[in-house]
């Protein structure tokens, strides 16, 4: 007797531990599922010149403009009217330089000093950027301030040749980065928890999932936690990490949950691609798949009268139909529980991926389909 006993409760512990195993599977931690209020990107661009190119740069009125005003910030002022004529004189040779787009995104943390890497693209009719170097430009904020200075070689990791009969190109010639081509200039960094709290901002919004976050930290630090909406969960900082706040964001960013989702399908009808979701259930339903194909021939004959009669030589029309339909039995899906037997259900009937998504459609105007559809 005691030997069943024990075998029952091996069996039970094995269960058990299989069963956290599978939840610790799918859990994640806090940091992948978040971000921290006030922690973000800022875009900058900026117009600015490449030049050194050989032969393939523009021959735009702007790229004239954009050189005279080079020449302009370096001294070398001209009469404005000899500038409008410059401007619009072809004779004035550009070949060798381009007007580009710059831009770069700036880190949350970025320090005065710092460099980060910047994409330049051709904004003229350039037709290749490959061997340029862009010209000191300065790179400016929504707020109309310059947060860093770009300049430096091209690298554009393709080639364009041409000539009188032929082309080869690899890559786009016209779009270059330059890894570390601008420096900081104006720092962007924003305090945080200067109020005595945190937020975070739920990459795809849930009250379920903001809600066990709430829960996480609550339990694990005792902090005063407030989930404002589906998407923002709002912490007091304890008072022992009101001094180390960055510790504090690093230990809570470790904690793991398991995130819900909303139950919905996935088709990009382009690739015949289809991802259904965790959450997908389906009701009982009958569903019958298959093709029809019919195919049409003509094959017109010639018609010959007899000899030394009246009658004419006609074409005579002749349409060959073959009409063939795929004969498949009809299938019933019962009430799904998992996605694992939505997905058995589904291979059952043989489909194809494309013929997912008209089904995916069917079943969710009759109603039996509890999901939501998105298209890409």
């Amino acid at each position: 007797m005691s030997r069943v006993r024990s075998l029952i409760v091996v069996a039970i512990t094995l269960v058990l531990l299989s069963m956290s195993a599978e939840r610790a599977a799918a859990q994640v931690r806090i940091k992948d599922i978040t971000t921290v209020s006030g922690v973000r990107e800022n875009q900058l661009e900026g117009l600015g010149l490449v030049v050194g190119l050989n032969k393939t740069g523009g021959k735009n009125p702007e790229t004239r403009q954009m050189a005279l005003n080079l020449l302009q910030r370096s001294g070398l002022r001209a009469d404005p009217f000899v500038r409008s004529q410059l401007r619009n004189d072809a004779r004035f040779k550009t070949e060798n330089m381009s007007v580009v787009t710059v831009r770069a995104d700036l880190p949350a943390f970025a320090r005065k000093g710092s460099r980060i890497d910047i994409t330049v693209s051709a904004y003229d009719d350039a037709k290749s950027l490959a061997g340029g170097v862009l010209v000191m430009t300065p790179l400016f904020a929504v707020d109309g301030q310059v947060y860093a200075l770009a300049a430096g070689p091209v690298s554009t990791g393709g080639f364009s040749v041409s000539g009188q009969s032929a082309s080869v190109q690899k890559n786009h010639p016209t779009v270059g980065r330059i890894a570390n081509g601008a420096t900081v200039e104006l720092e962007t960094c924003t305090p945080i928890g200067v109020n005595g709290s945190i937020q975070l901002l739920l990459h795809d919004p849930d009250y379920e999932t903001a809600s066990r976050i709430g829960q996480a930290i609550s339990l694990t630090y005792g902090a005063q936690v407030q989930v404002l909406d589906a998407g923002t969960v709002e912490a007091v900082i304890p008072p022992e990490y009101l001094d180390d706040i960055p510790v504090f964001l690093s230990l809570v960013g470790q904690l793991k949950i398991r995130p819900d989702s909303k139950a919905k399908v996935v088709i990009n009808e382009r690739t015949g691609t289809v991802v259904i979701g965790e959450n997908v259930r389906l009701s009982a339903s009958l569903v019958a798949n298959g093709n029809l194909t019919v195919v049409t021939a003509e094959s017109p004959e010639v018609s010959q009268p007899a000899p030394f009669s009246n009658g004419e030589t006609k074409e005579v029309p002749r349409t060959d139909i073959n009409v063939t339909e795929e004969k498949k039995p009809l299938s019933l899906l019962t009430e799904t529980a998992t996605v694992g037997d939505l997905a058995a259900a589904l291979n059952a009937l043989g489909v194809t991926p494309r013929d997912l998504s008209t089904i995916f459609q069917t079943l969710k105007a009759s109603g039996a389909l509890h999901a939501e559809l998105e298209f890409n």
